[in-house]
């Protein structure tokens, strides 16, 4: 369990934490108090000094002085369709400023409910009495997401991974809008989930983790078919030739990959297509354009401004916005203008970027649709972003300083997680309104038929590491999930999108009722679905909830090939990482493929004899009735190497290697596309579900 310190806390300075959302015991068996260094420094984040007994106490009288005093809360998030209670004195009087501009009054004894039938929307809650006033966010949201418009099933792929023969060095947004036109228009797929596209932190040599990114709220320009940008058609004289042999290195970089089995080298792909971008980008634009590009801007708004402002300072100051000059260290800060006015023609380069990113996310999932994918592209939003990096700078009024993002010890890490990702401030999400979040989720849907939230259980509570503290020195922080949800579900239902909540792990009682309750799909990976109360036996396909993704794995997990011969643990035994002897591990292994053969053979999938193989899992998968079925995109081609591998950092390539055979060499979307492995699978989960024997 987490080693806290000790002696237990003050029970004032545990009434403090838990006015102010922070959880005093740690999640295990027995509930071990969090210790009170820690307490004070989660506190600190969240701008509440509690370092000595007066300060404790000063800061309890000052919050239920605020709470007595307060007419109105921050922000209030609701249901349509249930009627509300609100907590404000019984003859106030309350009016609603509606967001397409008309009012809503509500009479007088009966303010302190807010009506079932409100229209969906982001409003103003107007509060009156004895002299005073008070404003609030008001968010009216849908009760319920609506349901998948078919059950299917698609590809899970990691893009960069997933080269073409066009691509430089990676694959790019060409290549997924190429990807979705086969899986869809060949085989009846009806998604594709990607990896998060987010903005990297810029500089070399980058960080690879998609997870870990500068930026959440806009994609990275990396993943751009340079071809495809409509101004290379204009391209004359030098400005062609010049283009023209950045392909031939281009080429160069992805024989590297493809024929010399080498790992994907993002820096130099970005060097090359920079190079190229910066051409297109003098290029003189149409009517048609132009006015498409100024229409991008106001719809984008002050976050595009800050993020491509970001960009400029940093290529001028590196990219770590603390180290900065002073004026500069804040959005707000005195040398923003300034720098605003000085680096106006690299802002412009950042923004123009931004546009080009976004049109071809939207000409992919167009792709999808036009293939006949019902769902199309799924995209996903990471958990949280680089603490260097734009959106971090950006947001730093309304994101936890000096606070990262983990998990607490389990049966699977003894030591807890520390993820480096700074966490939302639940009070200063809510004193905003949630339009940040609001205005991410936006985002994240626009050019997405579905989204995959990561962590979805940090809707309800994260668990927060203070700095300099070891990661089983946290403690669980509580987020408004009803707010949390309604903002989600109001973005979703804007955008016609789906989502699914990526729940695997430890995840708190409750949770995941509350999800589906909702209309938030859950995840469900193969090797963890068992009946705990029957003492782990394998969970039959019939059991299996209706509401998830179901996979036999995901970028952090062993791929299916590896799982069946063993080799994810002999990987894990050459880089050291294994607890226990090698041939524990191996037996183990083997257990619980026997175990599987036998669950299968009963469930009359797999004939007495039959060996355990992939299509005969994924024949399983199809047999669950799962709202929607992912293969593992590598698994066409028997892949033995997971993309990912936890624990590791510079012993595993991670997030650098590109999509190959059984043998390890690498292959193209072309080449995949021929596959056998493709039409089988497409036949096979393309049927109802197996009926129940």
């Amino acid at each position: 369990m987490p080693a806290q310190d000790a002696p237990a806390p003050p029970p004032e300075l545990v009434a403090l934490a838990q006015a102010h959302g922070v959880d005093p015991k740690d999640p295990g068996p027995g509930g071990v108090p969090v210790g009170a260094r820690t307490l004070v420094a989660v506190l600190r984040a969240l701008g509440v000094e509690a370092g000595t007994p007066e300060e404790v106490r000063a800061a309890l009288e000052r919050h239920r002085a605020e709470q007595q005093a307060r007419l109105l809360p921050p922000c209030v998030v609701v249901r349509r369709g249930r009627r509300t209670a609100l907590d404000v004195p019984a003859d106030a009087r309350l009016h609603i400023d509606l967001e397409d501009g008309g009012v809503w009054e509500l009479p007088r004894g009966h303010s302190h409910w807010l009506p079932a039938d409100l229209p969906l929307g982001r409003h103003v809650l107007n509060a009156e009495c004895a002299g005073r006033s008070a404003r609030a966010a008001l968010v009216v949201a849908p009760d319920k997401l609506p349901e998948l418009p078919t059950r299917s099933w698609g590809f899970l792929a990691q893009l960069y991974s997933l080269l073409s023969d066009r691509s430089w060095g990676m694959g790019d947004l060409g290549d997924l809008a190429d990807l979705a036109q086969w899986a869809g228009a060949d085989l009846g797929a009806g998604f594709v989930q990607i990896n998060p596209l987010h903005a990297g932190l810029p500089g070399a040599p980058s960080d690879p983790s998609p997870y870990r990114p500068s930026s959440r709220r806009f994609a990275d320009p990396v993943h751009l078919r340079v071809e495809a940008v409509p101004e290379y058609a204009y391209l004359v004289g030098d400005q062609r030739a010049e283009a023209e042999e950045l392909g031939r290195r281009a080429a160069r970089l992805r024989a590297e990959v493809l024929v010399h089995d080498g790992l994907i080298d993002r820096d130099a792909v970005w060097a090359l297509k920079r190079e190229a971008l910066e051409a297109l980008h003098e290029v003189p634009r149409g009517a048609g354009r132009d006015a498409a590009y100024r229409a991008y801007l106001r719809r984008e708004g002050e976050w595009l401004e800050r993020y491509a402002l970001w960009n400029a300072i940093a290529e001028e100051h590196g990219p770590d916005w603390h180290t900065w000059p002073e004026g500069l260290r804040h959005p707000d800060g005195s040398g923003i203008e300034r720098a605003r006015k000085g680096f106006a023609d690299r802002v412009e380069f950042h923004r123009w970027l931004a546009w080009q990113v976004d049109q071809q996310l939207a000409a992919a999932q167009a792709a999808a649709d036009g293939a006949g994918m019902p769902v199309g592209l799924i995209h996903d939003l990471a958990v949280g972003v680089h603490p260097d990096g734009a959106d971090a700078w950006a947001l730093q009024d309304v994101l936890a300083g000096g606070i990262s993002v983990g998990a607490p010890p389990d049966a699977f890490n003894a030591h807890g997680q520390d993820w480096g990702l700074p966490p939302w401030r639940p009070d200063a999400l809510a004193a905003a309104g949630y339009a940040p979040y609001a205005e991410l989720l936006r985002a994240a849907a626009r050019h997405a038929g579905a989204v995959r939230i990561d962590h979805v259980m940090g809707l309800f509570r994260l668990w927060w590491v203070p700095e300099g503290h070891a990661p089983t020195e946290g403690a669980y922080v509580r987020y408004d999930a009803e707010a949390m949800l309604g903002v989600l579900a109001l973005e979703a239902h804007r955008a016609g999108t789906a989502v699914i909540g990526e729940d695997l792990g430890t995840v708190e009682p409750g949770v995941r009722e509350e999800l589906a309750s909702r209309g938030i799909l859950g995840t469900s990976v193969l090797w963890f679905e068992r009946d705990w109360a029957a003492g782990g036996e394998v969970l039959p396909p019939d059991r299996w909830r209706r509401d998830c993704l179901a996979t036999l794995t995901t970028h952090d997990l062993p791929s299916t090939a590896a799982r069946l011969s063993g080799e994810h643990v002999e990987l894990r035994h050459r880089l050291g990482l294994l607890a226990r002897p090698l041939g524990d591990e191996q037996a183990q292994a083997q257990a619980e493929l026997a175990e599987w053969r036998a669950a299968l053979t009963r469930l009359g999938l797999l004939a007495p004899g039959e060996p355990l193989s992939m299509p005969v899992l994924y024949r399983f998968l199809g047999a669950t009735g799962a709202g929607l079925v992912g293969v593992w995109l590598p698994d066409l081609v028997g892949d033995p190497r997971p993309q990912n591998l936890p624990g590791t950092w510079d012993q595993y390539p991670n997030w650098r290697l590109p999509i190959a055979d059984g043998a390890g060499h690498p292959v193209t979307l072309e080449t995949l596309a021929t596959a056998p492995a493709a039409p089988f699978l497409s036949h096979l989960l393309a049927r109802p579900p197996h009926p129940r024997p």
